[in-house]
């Protein structure tokens, strides 16, 4: 796999973990489920997840800044 490949399923994992933790929030408010639990750790982990692909776009920015940078 490339890169852009490996990128393209990060993403497409962290936008399938925040539709999780929306659709679990939401059954907890509707009263569907009342395991707040479950519902707390995936909140928690799509949380993560995002800052995670942040951290990663923030390196990968700073390492195009510096290769800008370099003198040709």
């Amino acid at each position: 796999k490339s890169f852009s490949d490996h990128l393209k399923d990060s993403l497409a994992q962290v936008n399938e973990s925040q539709k999780s933790a929306d659709q679990m929030s939401t059954d907890l408010a509707t009263g569907k489920t009342e395991n707040i639990h479950e519902t707390m750790l995936a909140i928690s982990h799509a949380q993560l997840n995002f800052n995670l692909m942040v951290q990663v776009r923030n390196k990968a920015l700073e390492a195009y800044q510096e290769v800008m940078r370099m003198p040709v």
